[in-house]
């Protein structure tokens, strides 16, 4: 067993000794068939960015837009290739491109392997680099100092797509209640924002939290704003651990937001050794609860809204990559 210690308030385990998939075993067939009720109108919702904003890398610095080029066919670039200037008696004009990704640049999923701990596994007091459920850095999530390179051998974002992410999504909407102000949203605030509009959680939802930041980001144009990307809207409290524990207790099986990080980050200073990120560190390290960000819900909040509802029908898999630790994300929403 790759692990003796688990962290307190952790499931690791509970789903099976090497399960990869953590909360999203909890969308069984009869949440999905539950879920599939939510589709009233048949009307439908791209929550995704267009995958090349927010523009430039000023949310983040190690993240740039996407590449695209073409492929080449003998040496030239294959874009509108005519295909008579190799065989005259064919009329085809071909197009093939590549590109280069950063796979968590727009609206993503975060990976169970995107963000592990250092915490002792073993019971010896010694740290350990670990993932959900006790991967460990280096032997299952390899880094590029390692033989072959970077690769999540455990983990990877491909586990989350094998399951086809559908079930039932829950919106609530913090930009409704606070409107564009940077604001750290604590237990109180999510639960007075949820009551007001009447909003409930159930095990196996996937919950989205609405703060307009990603429609912000669409008004910008591609050309961000440095001081609106770091000082507007909501993000979650990650230190308000009665909103930690709420976090567990609903059963949600994914938490979703159109913000950078779902939560306040850098978040508030914490006593003694702590995680920068302790949503991350709660949902992908101890539970097994996939993040996604910078998801585009404004439109289909909107609607909600108008409607007088607060859940829908979602299909969310991510791209099938073996491997790696995230991925862009172009979810539906149906109603």
């Amino acid at each position: 067993m790759r692990w003796k210690n688990r962290p307190e308030g952790s499931n690791w385990g509970d789903f099976g000794d090497d399960d990869q998939n953590g909360r999203l075993n909890l969308i069984t067939s009869d949440h999905i068939k539950v879920a599939a009720k939510e589709i009233q109108s048949g009307e439908r919702f791209c929550l995704s960015l267009p995958l090349d904003l927010p523009g430039g890398n000023l949310l983040n610095s190690g993240r740039f837009p996407p590449e695209l080029k073409p492929t080449l066919r003998a040496g030239i670039p294959n874009s509108n290739y005519r295909l008579s200037s190799d065989f005259p008696n064919f009329t085809d004009v071909i197009s093939d491109d590549a590109v280069l990704l950063h796979t968590q640049y727009s609206s993503q999923w975060d990976g169970l392997s995107h963000v592990g701990q250092e915490f002792d596994v073993s019971g010896e007091g010694r740290p350990e680099a670990v993932y959900y459920n006790g991967y460990k850095a280096g032997e299952h999530i390899r880094g590029p100092e390692d033989e072959l390179g970077m690769y999540a051998h455990a983990l990877g974002i491909e586990k989350m797509a094998e399951v086809g992410v559908q079930g039932r999504g829950v919106m609530i909407d913090l930009e409704g209640a606070f409107g564009r102000d940077k604001k750290a949203v604590g237990y109180d605030d999510l639960m007075g924002v949820m009551d007001r509009d009447n909003v409930t959680v159930s095990e196996g939802d996937m919950v989205c939290i609405h703060t307009g930041f990603a429609q912000m980001i669409t008004e910008m144009g591609g050309v961000p704003d440095k001081n609106k990307l770091h000082n507007s809207c909501s993000a979650l409290n990650g230190r308000d651990n009665r909103l930690l524990n709420w976090i567990t207790d609903t059963g949600l099986s994914v938490l979703i937001a159109d913000n950078y990080a779902v939560e306040a980050y850098p978040s508030e200073k914490g006593e003694g050794s702590c995680a920068a990120l302790p949503i991350h560190e709660h949902c992908l390290f101890k539970l097994g609860i996939h993040l996604g960000e910078l998801w585009h819900l404004t439109p289909l909040n909107n609607w909600l809204k108008s409607h007088h509802r607060s859940r829908f029908f979602l299909t969310a898999p991510p791209l099938r990559l073996p491997g790696a630790v995230g991925s862009p994300a172009n979810p539906v929403a149906t109603v």
